[in-house]
């Protein structure tokens, strides 16, 4: 018995080493690609915004701050298009629909909005704006805790990323999120090992050609 507890001891020691170390390098290579505020921001043709949870027709405070921060960068110049990425499983769960609303009625040109309805994870959002958008050079645009990781996947991919910083305020639950990114940055770190591919991909809609905007949705 006192075999097996030590074993554990040992495992989960050695797992808590791991993962702290994974975590440490991430933050230190990609701090330096994050930014708080427009001063010295660079530009880039592209901006990605991460979905981050709805409630009913209006986005959470999260994701709220996340489409203001990307359309200050548009309405600024800092980004010439925005890339909406996030989770559109289900008619009743329909991120993406409430993101494009909230960007058009907030006045960003609907030819200028790309739509990943597909991006269920961060990974995921990185793999297929390069895979299917055609992105080599991108803004970031998400919470502090969350840009780390999202920078680290992109350039693991071969995007050359920026990250810009959409805290505003307090966040309810904002210390879990922050303690869950942990294992989400170890998880990624084998993603990018690994170059795990996506669930689903799909066909290349470029970047720099048409917007998949859809004009028939709900407004």
């Amino acid at each position: 018995m006192k075999k097996y507890l030590k074993i554990t001891l040992y495992l989960t020691f050695f797992g808590l080493i791991a993962i702290l170390s994974v975590n440490y390098y991430v933050t230190s290579t990609t701090k330096k690609n994050i930014y708080n505020s427009l001063r010295r921001f660079p530009k880039n043709d592209v901006g990605i915004i991460f979905g981050a949870g709805i409630k009913g027709d209006q986005p959470s405070k999260y994701l709220k701050d996340r489409l203001d921060a990307g359309i200050l960068l548009y309405k600024s110049k800092r980004i010439n298009k925005i890339l909406l990425s996030g989770d559109n499983g289900s008619e009743e769960y329909d991120e993406l629909t409430v993101m494009k609303n909230y960007c058009f009625r907030h006045g960003v040109d609907t030819t200028k909005i790309f739509i990943d309805y597909a991006g269920f994870d961060t990974y995921s959002t990185m793999y297929r704006a390069q895979h299917i958008f055609k992105i080599r050079k991108a803004t970031l645009i998400s919470q502090k805790y969350h840009l780390n990781r999202a920078i680290y996947i992109g350039q693991g991919l071969g995007i050359k990323c920026a990250g810009y910083s959409a805290n505003s305020g307090e966040y309810k639950g904002y210390k879990y999120v922050c303690f869950r990114e942990y294992l989400s940055t170890f998880k990624s770190f084998f993603d990018i090992l690994q170059n795990r591919e996506p669930r689903f991909l799909g066909n290349p809609i470029p970047i720099n050609g048409t917007s998949n905007y859809s004009k028939e949705d709900k407004r």
